[in-house]
């Protein structure tokens, strides 16, 4: 069976030595962000995923979810009652608001919590996960009267959320929708239509779930400009709070997938279905980007936690199998054979593991204080740096988190050998789920587009502009000292200049060639993953070198930290280069086929 433990020392270096968050408690919002408080969080999350969520990863899996004939659904055993102490707890309440319930802590702590969630069991995970989606959306641009309906019972976790865009026809292009909303004479609307890949669309494990539901008034444009969001409960919610009727939602079946079995993706029904309006009429789309942009930073947090859980399994069975000697000579002369550990190809994959995780954790993390100093920062400007800088990196933390999170479980599959393709050993569902975090809350080609396409002109390039300074003045303040940190910033600086050059050439060729633009988009994507990991791991360094010299008690950690930091600057940084290259090699080859020629 296999291991899940939840990285909680790495996530406590992270979050009090490199991000120093008990520095921050002057600011609004992390007054409980001391380093007791943190601390005994990061410890008890741990403790209660690893010893409740993960022992259900593969029951869940195994068993998946049941649609009944009455339209009903049940989740896996021991979902149910792993959710009620996941309630009774308050988990969910961790970083929510403290007017409607919640602790009030800042989004990093909920971002440590998400990702643990992720690793121990990520079809479980996604059931509160999207909940805090919609809970921000009615934050936002819920009516006062829409907020205090809602949002105590969603906070503490009586009842979960859903957000519903997809549909049979329409992906992506949400301009297509066909589902309809009529407004009634008080004041809601008649909801109609079908909505598919619904996730948690319907379960047993709360007495209702509030599904946010994108769809169209009438005479509204049919483009996407025309997309209002709706709030359309399970049960109708009375004047008291109490739950009235059943609603006109159902679930028509339950998608059959290559993974998160645990979890149950719906195709939802609404027949006229009770619903009431968010925000404004025609600008939905805008209200769900809300939800969309929390769930895109959730699910990179997928990919990592998987590469995580993968790593963490990869690593004990390096340790216990033998396979042939050490290229040097036996490192055991006295067994029969060597264990894994010594072939360095084995070793390879482990350190891009490692590596590739510890850096995302931290930009994760680092991430989610963005999210909280865009509303917490001291100043107006330092409140928009940090918005520009998580606006621009959320597009790379969903998709090169995502694609790196699936390579490095399918590198920790290959590491177990023939063992790792059978299903008892659990390395394939390492696979199996890590593979739709690449797929789901935008695709990783949507997320790439998002960024070179939409994110890099936004207001003159004044975000990229801003990455750029953060990472030159980082590199320009390790010049001296540490031999490692002196590495790092000098290859994080070339790697940085390949990612200008091909800021530059978009900024010269796309608008007369769009097709280039979207040729180079995923190349781009990765390059500023590739940068923004080096980014991590030097501010990583920096911090390692000085707890070395300072004579630091755990010198295998901090020694740790410095190898993989050289081995990003060694193994990762010269991608930088070739994705360029790849960049600036335009659209010609990638468009030039008739569409006949693909099928010859």
């Amino acid at each position: 069976m296999p291991v899940y433990k939840a990285p909680t020392r790495d996530t406590r270096f992270v979050i009090n030595e490199v991000l120093g968050l008990d520095g921050l408690t002057a600011l609004p919002g992390f007054a409980g962000a001391s380093r007791d408080i943190t601390d005994a969080v990061i410890d008890e999350a741990g403790r209660f995923v690893s010893d409740v969520i993960a022992p259900l990863n593969q029951i869940g899996d195994k068993e998946g979810c049941i649609r009944h004939p009455d339209g009903s659904v049940t989740t896996p055993t021991g979902f149910r009652q792993a959710y009620q102490q996941y309630v009774e707890s308050g988990w969910g309440t961790l970083s929510a608001p403290e007017a409607f319930g919640g602790q009030g802590l800042p989004h990093v702590l909920g971002f440590v919590l998400e990702e643990y969630m992720a690793g121990a069991n990520q079809a479980f995970a996604m059931y509160p996960g999207l909940a805090n989606g919609a809970i921000s959306a009615i934050l936002s641009k819920g009516s006062p009267e829409q907020q205090q309906t809602y949002l105590p019972k969603m906070v503490s976790g009586e009842w979960l959320g859903t957000m519903n865009l997809t549909e049979p026809h329409c992906g992506t292009d949400l301009g297509l929708l066909r589902t309809r909303a009529e407004p009634q004479a008080d004041g809601s609307y008649a909801i109609t239509g079908t909505k598919i890949f619904i996730s948690a669309g319907d379960h047993d494990l709360t007495e209702n779930i509030i599904h946010l539901v994108l769809a169209k008034t009438p005479g509204a444009p049919e483009s996407s400009k025309g997309i209002s969001l709706f709030i359309v409960p399970k049960f109708l919610v009375e004047a008291d709070g109490s739950l009235g009727a059943r609603n006109a939602v159902t679930v028509g079946s339950i998608e059959h997938k290559m993974g998160i079995n645990g979890n149950a993706t719906c195709v939802m029904n609404y027949d006229g279905a009770k619903g009431w309006i968010v925000g404004e009429e025609n600008k939905g789309l805008a209200a769900m980007f809300i939800m969309m942009n929390a769930a895109r930073l959730g699910v990179g947090l997928q990919g990592l936690a998987q590469a995580e859980a993968s790593f963490q399994n990869a690593v004990l069975y390096a340790q216990e199998r033998r396979q042939g000697r050490a290229l040097t000579g036996p490192a055991e002369p006295e067994q029969k054979a060597d264990t894994l550990f010594v072939h360095p190809d084995v070793r390879r994959m482990l350190m891009d593991a490692k590596t590739f995780i510890e850096g995302m954790r931290a930009l994760c993390m680092w991430g989610g204080l963005q999210v909280d100093l865009t509303h917490s920062a001291e100043t107006e400007d330092e409140r928009q740096a940090a918005d520009d800088l998580i606006s621009l990196l959320t597009p790379v933390i969903k998709g090169f988190g995502t694609d790196m999170g699936y390579k490095t479980a399918t590198d920790m599959q290959q590491i177990w050998g023939g063992h790792g393709y059978i299903r008892e050993n659990g390395m394939d569902q390492f696979v199996r789920d890590a593979r739709i975090a690449m797929i789901y809350e935008g695709a990783n080609g949507v997320q790439a587009m998002d960024l070179a396409g939409r994110k890099l002109a936004l207001n003159g390039g004044r975000a990229v502009q801003l990455l750029f300074k953060v990472i030159d003045e980082e590199c320009a303040s390790a010049a001296d000292g540490d031999p490692t940190v002196a590495l790092v910033a000098e290859k994080l600086a070339k790697a940085t200049g390949q990612l200008k050059a091909a800021t530059m050439w978009f900024l010269q060729n796309a608008m007369a060639d769009r097709n280039a633009l979207g040729a180079g988009a995923y190349a781009y994507m990765t390059l500023t993953g590739v940068v923004s990991l080096g980014l991590m791991w030097l501010k990583v360094a920096k911090v390692a070198a000085a707890a070395l010299a300072a004579g630091a008690e755990d010198k295998l950690f901090y020694e740790a930290k410095l190898t993989c930091a050289k081995h990003w600057a060694l193994r990762f940084a010269p991608q930088a280069g070739a994705l360029r290259h790849e960049i600036e090699a335009g659209a010609e080859t990638v468009m030039a086929l008739p569409v006949e020629a693909f099928a010859a």
